[in-house]
């Protein structure tokens, strides 16, 4: 037989305590891979958003981490245009809205675009159209949004207690975009009462082979712009990477993941620290003849250790089929789902396998020590 034979029969000898352990472990993994695909997978999507754009510097308000609380006035976007460098400036509003469904309400993002602004090119309209310079009362629903209210062309939605008509569906490259809604950027100014306000704008500069001190540059100079009276506009100007690495949101959800999958690593260390010793303690004489028949410290060390990780990798297996089942559940709910895709990143999956290790390390090693230093007389002796 070889040994990672022996170990699974092992294994396999107690079966009730395996299968209650992977379960346990399981528990705490699929939460762990879960919470981390949920924060990886917002902050991808919120990246791509930008990045597909070739946004190069975001200009928001100055010492305001939450990208919703950005107040800046549009008229900034004429004068960052006029700036050597600079190829293409995108004004936004993002508001975060209260929309009727049914007989309750659901959060959706809704975006502020300029009517014809380069935003439009990157998106699909499934059904009806874009917007036309005369409208007014009217909205696109990106089309997970539109099947959460149930909603077509031609219909109706209630935002805010005003009425808006659906006048298109449409498809983005974001699930962030594709689960959320745009308004033309004067309607959602008066609807959130922040005329001429927007929340940044997203600059897209010349290119250049030296594009970092471009970069640079263009960014000391929109942060020296000023107003009519001579005033310092309070705006700072970020590369996309590092403002989306410090947004609030990405950061809430980035630290709640690894508290929440630290706690769970612990919980999943603890249930196997119990099942390996237990296990080692019911099993002294089988070590006593195994040491006695010529087996090394080193080699009942690796059994233990060996046992803990086949059970770290079974429950790792189970984990990660229950967090992708939760996250598919929760894309397809009307709360969640705009901002949720239900995939599961290789990234993710590989963090999972990391802390596999670190559980059948954490949990192994104290058993695998105790069971090494019994000698082999003193082991068959025990009753």
């Amino acid at each position: 037989m070889t040994f990672l034979g022996f170990l699974f029969k092992n294994l396999l000898h107690r079966k009730a305590r395996t299968l209650l352990t992977v379960l346990g472990v399981a528990v705490a993994m699929a939460t762990l891979v879960a919470l981390r695909g949920v924060a990886h997978g917002f902050e991808s999507s919120f990246l791509e958003n930008f990045e597909r754009r070739n946004a190069d510097l975001i200009v928001s308000a100055a010492g305001v981490t939450d990208q919703l609380r950005s107040d800046l006035d549009e008229r900034i976007g004429p004068q960052i245009a006029q700036i050597e460098g600079v190829a293409r400036v995108m004004p936004g509003l993002l508001e975060l809205v209260d929309v009727q469904r049914g007989e309750s309400t659901i959060s959706v993002m809704i975006h502020g675009w300029n009517i014809g602004g380069p935003q439009f090119d990157d998106l699909t309209i499934l059904s009806g159209r874009h917007f036309r310079p005369e409208d007014r009362q009217k909205i696109l629903l990106g089309k997970n949004l539109a099947d959460n209210l149930k909603k077509q062309v031609g219909d109706w939605v209630e935002l805010q207690q005003h009425q808006y008509e659906v006048v298109g569906i449409y498809q983005s490259y974001t699930h962030f975009e594709t689960s959320g809604a745009i308004m033309p950027l004067p309607e959602l100014q008066t609807l959130m009462m922040r005329k001429g306000s927007v929340t940044g704008f997203s600059v897209t500069l010349d290119s250049t082979p030296d594009k970092a001190d471009l970069m640079e540059m263009v960014r000391a100079r929109i942060e020296l712009l000023t107003n009519e009276d001579g005033d310092r506009y309070r705006i700072t100007a970020t590369p996309t990477k590092e403002y989306v690495r410090n947004a609030m949101p990405v950061q809430l959800a980035r630290g709640m993941a690894w508290v929440t999958s630290i706690l769970a690593v612990l919980i999943g260390a603890i249930s196997m620290l119990n099942t390996m010793i237990m296990s080692v303690m019911e099993r002294i004489k089988e070590v006593g003849v195994l040491r006695a028949i010529g087996w090394r410290k080193r080699r009942v060390v690796l059994m233990i250790l060996g046992e803990a990780l086949i059970l770290s990798l079974a429950a790792t297996i189970v984990g990660s089929v229950i967090a992708f089942a939760a996250l598919r559940w929760l894309a397809h709910q009307p709360q969640t789902g705009q901002f949720l895709t239900g995939e599961l990143s290789p990234i993710v999956l590989l963090e999972g396998l990391f802390m596999t290790l670190i559980v059948a390390i954490l949990g192994g090693s104290y058993p695998a020590y105790r069971a090494a230093c019994w000698m082999p007389a003193e082991a068959l002796r025990h009753e």
